[in-house]
């Protein structure tokens, strides 16, 4: 490339430098001149400007950033369209970004012509927004500097954007007299999900006792949750103090506690089984930027995360100063329940939990342990923990007891006063205390106790409220519980009598029938001292 001041008699096919006004016409920069603009310029007395003509082997500035910033792109990465000797870089998702900075390093010191700006390493970058900018700072750029380009970039990816996906999340809450209202963790804790479209499935107080935040965890993790938090009524100070002690009860392993990020320095980080759990500091009871932010970024978007990610966060973990003595400590405090969308079907869960456990003897087998958690419960969780909007249980036999095990749940208890008529009985009493506007039902059944939270998900995922059908699930071929009811059957599934639910409807209504294929979990319902056992070992 040429650059300097032609004389207009030579100035075609040269590119502008600054922008001139020759007459009523406007010639901007970078315009490359014509024929035509030439006789303008020395119609208006000017006889010479500033610009660049190329040469064999360069490449116009908006070309070149564009190849340039096409060596970049990887996963869920988009060039758009160059201008003015840039190209920038733009996300296809809403996801964590990650940079090769080496690469980025290599490439903006091979020449001063090339300048390669990005979002800083793990940033959240949402759908459509610029993470990268590639600019060629003169008019043109060579073959040769692009070739350079590609060779440092070796077809890998220096740009790529790890998709935040939604999680199942429950938070523990333990109490005791001295504990600050959890209620800041909990709308906290439910916004912070929200922001990465996530939700707060499931939420559960208890005491401050090893053995409380113990069951607790094994309730959440039968939910179907596959993040667990938990809001100590105490900070935690130790490895070995009550909290993680608890997780490691429970069947966990902790697997650093501490990071080199202020606020959020307290935060422990532990796995019971795959599901990740984070005992949170006081710090996240309020909204502001913490240590928990970085973390639940990270996981959402399926990144790795053990000890040595954690303490590779020191760089830029200082997110505020830490208040001097005597500086006043604000403690924002936020209300609300999380929002629901007014176009989602509202599709309710009615969980079945009156019958005699005739065949197990003595025993109440809802009330029986199953994993750490008494069978109905199991089920009661699952549906706490699911996307049906409201969750209504019905008792009958051994009420009393049973609705001491529910206490404090979210839900609609129903007492069957005729529950030795079948389950159908049931199902009219459910049915008849549904909320208004209930577009359909899942109806659960209590004595399976390996259905969870996922399970009935996938049932209302595939549930259209424009071409309603009865969803079915099925596995290897044969059809399991629970289903999900539109509403336009409710009226004939309380006309059902004897112990068969609504068996017989769908036999009637076999062309309205949608099969959604799950795990064996359908299948596995409890109704012998054996069968609990068995289900037991294989659970």
């Amino acid at each position: 490339m040429i650059f300097g001041e032609f004389r207009c008699e030579e100035a075609e096919g040269v590119m502008l430098a600054h922008t001139i006004n020759p007459g009523e016409r406007r010639l901007k920069k970078g315009h490359v001149l014509t024929a035509a603009d030439v006789a303008l310029l020395r119609q208006a007395g000017i006889a010479a400007i500033a610009g660049a003509r190329l040469e064999a082997g360069d490449i116009d500035e908006s070309a070149g950033a564009a190849e340039i910033a096409q060596l970049l792109v990887g996963p869920n990465t988009e060039t758009r369209h160059s201008y003015n000797g840039r190209c920038n870089v733009h996300a296809s998702v809403r996801g964590v970004f990650r940079v090769d900075a080496q690469a980025i390093d290599s490439i903006n010191q091979l020449d001063e012509a090339i300048a390669i700006g990005t979002l800083p390493d793990y940033a959240l970058a949402r759908r459509g927004q610029a993470i990268a900018t590639v600019k060629i700072i003169p008019f043109a750029v060579t073959r040769d500097l692009i070739e350079r380009c590609r060779a440092l970039a070796a077809g890998r990816p220096i740009l790529q954007l790890a998709e935040i996906k939604p999680r199942r999340v429950a938070l523990i809450m333990g109490e005791s007299p001295e504990t600050k209202d959890v209620a800041l963790h909990a709308a906290a804790t439910r916004r912070r999900l929200e922001s990465l479209g996530s939700r707060l499935a499931f939420a559960l107080r208890c005491s401050h006792e090893p053995g409380a935040y113990a069951a607790s965890l094994r309730e959440a993790l039968a939910a179907g949750c596959d993040l667990l938090l938990i809001a100590g009524a105490t900070g935690t100070k130790d490895r070995l103090d009550m909290v993680p002690a608890a997780v490691v009860a429970a069947g966990g392993k902790v697997d650093h506690f501490g990071m080199p990020v202020e606020p959020g320095n307290m935060l422990l980080f532990a796995h019971v089984g795959p599901a990740p759990v984070l005992v949170l500091p006081g710090c996240t009871r309020s909204l502001r930027s913490n240590g928990l932010d970085c973390v639940l970024q990270r996981l959402h978007a399926g990144l790795p995360l053990g000890r040595a990610e954690i303490m590779r966060m020191g760089v830029g973990g200082l997110i505020r100063s830490t208040p001097e003595p005597g500086d006043p400590t604000v403690i924002e405090e936020y209300g609300g329940t999380p929002s629901v969308s007014t176009g989602a079907p509202q599709v309710a869960a009615l969980v079945l939990a009156a019958g005699r456990s005739s065949r197990m003897g003595a025993t109440n087998k809802l009330l029986a342990d199953y994993g750490g958690v008494p069978m109905a419960l199991r089920a009661v969780n699952a549906a706490l923990a699911s996307r049906a909007a409201s969750v209504t249980v019905v008792l009958g036999f051994d009420a009393e007891n049973m609705e001491a095990l529910l206490a404090g749940r979210a839900v609609a208890v129903v007492r069957n006063d005729e529950y030795t008529e079948g389950m159908s009985a049931s199902l009219r009493a459910g049915l008849a205390n549904l909320p208004p506007g209930t577009a359909a039902v899942v109806v659960l059944l209590a004595d399976m106790p390996r259905v969870n939270a996922s399970h009935i998900d996938c049932l209302i995922e595939a549930f259209d409220p424009a071409r309603p059908s009865i969803v079915v699930p099925q596995s290897n071929g044969r059809r399991g519980n629970p289903i999900l009811w539109p509403r336009e059957f409710f009226a004939a599934m309380q006309r059902v009598r004897g112990d068969t639910g609504a068996r017989e409807l769908l036999d009637l209504n076999r062309e309205r029938i949608h099969t959604v294929e799950l795990d064996d979990a359908i299948h596995c319902d409890v109704d012998t001292p054996d069968d609990l056992a068995s289900f037991d070992r294989i659970g």
